[in-house]
């Protein structure tokens, strides 16, 4: 509360961006308060309690590698895990996992409020306090000012969120939740332009008025694919084992037998304890006509929505009007939790009124007699359009303040927790007069996000696809800590023995890339018969004796090398464009032979190096070469 002793970091909001961002400033020994509306709902799964899934389970784990508590809190509190695409290719596989929205919320409640240098209090931000065009503060509703170096945003939607079921409209963020009404003005005062979006929630019911008979059942898998890389964590960071013997080394499986938690102790169980199953459906033909009679009462179509909805997750009017061709669409039945008899209706979001969701969803098989414990609803929110941001997530408007999550434009869970995480790095970094961490395109998913956001912009809820990124073949889930580590060992988001066990993973993986070149085995070189499919080929006892997941790497790269030193070959044609730096204080109007529709669009992204101007929409590469002319590449 006093400005001659600010605080180094204040995270707003404690959502998943919040509270990534928030434990990663106080593990990186920043000063760190999280001012949060509702202390009871940190971590709060607003939607589907899933996390992962394709391309946001390579997130999660990417935000592990970066010393993130998602993947842990996952693994911890799921109810179900599942690899999807486990029949393709490694570097389109991806782990999903059902949790307990209850646990989740209270372990990572139970996290943070254990973590080190990390304060949490219960206010709603009201009103940035900026001064000569720094950041300095927020203002609450309890008439409480908190200072600090940098403030990180992570708002969600509660930026004068607003719910629609139908044409009734209430106030809030999510159901049952207030909303913030004043902050949005206080971004526009500052010279920060707003917009608006909407999302939306299915219904949920109750599991003992589902028909299973009906549905096709989908269990969890046997053997669970975890999301936390525990093969480099040690006894005293994350778990405490009862097994003698136990080495570190195969982490996953020994991970599901012999331990215990440790921290959070009261919250979560062994991965794969007692996994729910789910279960499958589909609408019907007469789901489909009630839809079309009430359309014009949908909030969606009847007007009342103003901002733009995801369309990766559409509602199911979107649904049949977009494909009107589909007679039917799957619906998933998710349960919510161990200790609850609530289920999630996956796949039938609507912001239709309350008598026609009833009407809706006892047209469905197996819902016939289903009991509503909370209906449907679309939420539209106030967001920032992210090209106003630099790749650190820093506002170019105003220093020192930070943008993470859905305010950025994002939707998910996954997506937000990796901006939190960044933005923390980023802001404590600017701190201490550290250069930011900016993650490249080529070296994850969380790197094309924000690439994307940052130069490219979203007009809808942004949602990351493996289509994303150019080189997906190199984003393999199980590589995200090799991809990222150099990233948290210079930010010091890694404890000491963990630092020394991913170095040590890393050079035992090179090690054996190479050295399978060269092992004899049947027919040539144990990397040919890898290649070939050997699988009865003899591999080297010492080979075989190391962790699985160092084994499952290296198999991925000697497998996969030709087209993976082809992916690098074009990353390295490509890189020395973003070595090249852009000057902030670059007036593109000002570039003779520049086109003006192209100097008004670098104007207004700002590039800081001359490859992410090659990526803003509309700038072709005639462009790039006058800029190339301009630009001493030295600098």
């Amino acid at each position: 509360m006093n400005s001659n002793n600010p605080y180094d970091v204040i995270v707003c909001g404690s959502g998943h961006a919040g509270s990534e961002a928030a434990l990663a400033a106080a593990r990186m020994q920043a000063r760190t308060l999280c001012i949060t509306g509702n202390v009871d709902t940190i971590a709060q799964m607003s939607c589907n309690p899933a996390i992962g899934g394709l391309a946001k389970g390579h997130i999660v784990r990417e935000i592990d590698a970066l010393g993130g508590e998602m993947a842990v809190n996952t693994d911890t509190t799921a109810i179900q895990f599942r690899l999807l695409n486990a029949s393709k290719g490694p570097a389109v596989q991806a782990p999903r996992a059902q949790c307990d929205k209850k646990a989740y919320q209270f372990r990572m409640k139970h996290v943070m409020e254990l973590q080190p240098n990390l304060e949490i209090f219960q206010a709603i931000v009201s009103e940035l306090i900026v001064k000569n065009g720094k950041i300095i503060g927020v203002k609450t509703n309890l008439g409480i000012d908190f200072y600090a170096k940098t403030v990180i945003v992570t708002t969600g939607t509660f930026l004068r969120g607003l719910m629609h079921i139908g044409s009734n409209k209430t106030e809030g963020g999510r159901s049952g939740d207030f909303t913030a009404r004043t902050l949005t003005q206080s971004f526009i005062d500052a010279g920060i332009e707003m917009d608006r979006l909407k999302t939306g929630t299915p219904a949920r019911i109750l599991g003992r008025s589902i028909n299973t008979e009906k549905l096709e059942e989908q269990p969890g898998d046997e053997h669970p694919t975890l999301f936390g890389f525990y093969d480099t964590r040690g006894f005293p960071e994350m778990f405490h084992v009862e097994h003698e013997g136990w080495t570190g080394g195969d982490g996953f499986k020994e991970l599901l037998f012999h331990v215990e938690q440790k921290n959070a102790e009261k919250q979560g169980w062994l991965p794969g304890y007692k996994q729910m199953s789910c279960f499958v459906t589909y609408t019907s033909e007469k789901t489909s006509e009630i839809v079309h009679k009430n359309m014009k009462r949908s909030a969606l179509y009847g007007g009342e929505i103003e901002g733009v909805g995801p369309r990766y997750c559409p509602s199911i009017e979107d649904k049949f009007v977009r494909f009107s061709d589909k007679g039917s669409h799957r619906l998933f039945l998710e349960p919510e939790g161990r200790h609850t008899d609530e289920w999630y209706i996956n796949g039938l979001s609507t912001s239709l009124p309350y008598d026609v969701q009833v009407e809706m969803i006892h047209s469905v098989p197996g819902l016939e007699n289903a009991l509503i414990t909370r209906p449907a609803y679309a939420v539209e929110y106030d967001y920032a359009p992210p090209t106003q941001m630099y790749a650190s997530l820093e506002s170019k408007i105003v220093e020192n303040l930070f943008l993470a999550g859905q305010i950025n434009g994002t939707s998910g869970y996954e997506e937000a927790g990796c901006q939190g995480i960044v933005a923390a790095v980023n802001a404590v970094a600017k701190t201490r007069g550290e250069e930011p961490m900016i993650i490249e395109r080529h070296e994850g998913y969380t790197g094309v996000l924000i690439d994307d956001l940052v130069t490219k912009g979203t007009l809808e809820p942004y949602r990351m696809f493996t289509s994303r990124a150019e080189h997906r073949l190199l984003f393999n889930h199980g590589s995200a800590e090799l991809r990222l580590a150099h990233h948290s060992l210079k930010h010091g988001l890694y404890t000491e023995d963990r630092a020394v066990r991913v170095k040590e993973k890393i050079d035992k993986i090179n090690y054996w890339v190479k050295q399978l070149e060269i092992e004899k085995s049947k027919g040539g070189t144990c990397a040919e018969a890898i290649r070939r499919r050997q699988n009865d080929a003899p591999m080297p006892a010492a080979f075989t004796s190391l962790a699985e997941a160092v084994k499952e790497e290296v198999f991925y790269r000697v497998f996969y090398k030709g087209y993976l030193q082809r992916e690098q070959k074009q990353i390295q044609k490509m890189r020395h464009l973003d070595k090249i730096r852009i000057p902030g204080e670059t007036d593109y109007l000002q570039i003779k032979g520049l086109r003006k529709e192209s100097a008004l669009k670098l104007n207004d992204v700002k590039p800081l190096t001359l490859g992410q101007a090659s990526r803003i929409s509309g700038v072709n590469p005639a462009d790039i070469t006058i800029l190339m002319v301009n630009l001493n590449p030295s600098k």
